[in-house]
């Protein structure tokens, strides 16, 4: 075992059982199962700023209080961050709906001003947070312009669908009301959705603040929550504009999976476009 994690698990007073075992879907960090004395916990290695900022997220999601499961964070130091492990079991019916349930409840946290105190990560890509008063300033300043001129750069976005994204950035005034700023996950794709049989949970956070909907959109992003989930979520609320709120939101993940794994998410991209032009 690292040192490191040896040493920062004495200091939490957890004694190892046994050997790290590696967990799947760890692809921006080395993630992995260790029995201990007080139970077992999921030790994750990586950068030193991007797990200080998981932590961040994560103890900001469990202060929220809503009725989710979110892991304790255990210890943090010399590229380890260690937290409570959670046992996931399958999806039903009622975790579908206790998931809306929660992140409705999540999202009824707000504030004012549309970012976070601090910068983090989404996978292994910079999220500037800094915080802005309007939503739509925050998401062209702080996500579709800079990762749309990040992909230009490296050839992955030619200059017509740049200026398409540039064009849709700018006009988001002209149809996108501003609101207050929900506290959100950030990067709630169905891998950070585990169903506990204590109730839903969610993990990898990239914590900020902002229109509700980023969380929504994520979760449908690669497949679906499911109806009892947004029957749940939505409470017979659903914003006449949700379709095109989805594309928007879409834009900036499918931009990042851009970025981080090449030119297969091109066409996500063309079409999160086309959907927000159209209206």
């Amino acid at each position: 075992m690292d040192r490191r994690l040896a040493t920062l698990l004495e200091t939490r007073g957890l004694s190892p059982q046994g050997a790290l075992r590696p967990l799947g879907g760890g692809d921006m960090a080395a993630v992995y199962w260790l029995e201990t004395d007080q139970g077992a916990v999921v030790a994750k290695q990586d950068d030193a700023q991007r797990l200080a900022g998981e932590a961040d997220g994560l103890r900001a999601l469990r202060e929220a209080g809503s009725s989710l499961r979110v892991p304790e964070v255990l210890a943090l130091g010399d590229g380890w961050l260690v937290l409570e492990a959670l046992v996931s079991g399958s999806r039903s019916p009622r975790s579908a709906s206790a998931l809306g349930e929660g992140l409705r409840q999540l999202h009824s946290l707000t504030a004012s001003e549309h970012g976070w105190p601090r910068d983090n990560a989404c996978g292994r890509t910079p999220q500037p947070n800094a915080p802005m008063a309007d939503g739509r300033a925050f998401q062209r300043e702080r996500r579709l312009l800079p990762l749309a001129q990040a992909c230009h750069a490296r050839g992955l976005l030619n200059a017509p669908l740049r200026r398409r994204i540039e064009t849709v950035a700018q006009a988001l005034e002209s149809w996108l009301p501003d609101a207050p700023a929900s506290l959100l996950h950030g990067d709630l794709w169905s891998g950070n959705v585990l169903h506990t049989p204590q109730g839903p949970a969610i993990i990898d956070p990239a914590v900020y603040r902002h229109y509700p909907e980023v969380d929504l959109a994520m979760l449908t992003l690669f497949g679906s929550p499911g109806d009892v989930f947004f029957e749940a979520y939505w409470d017979g609320n659903v914003p006449g504009d949700w379709a095109r709120r989805e594309a928007l939101f879409q834009l900036y993940p499918l931009l990042n999976h851009l970025l981080l794994f090449g030119g297969g998410y091109r066409g996500g991209v063309e079409r999160a476009v086309a959907a927000v032009e159209s209206g």
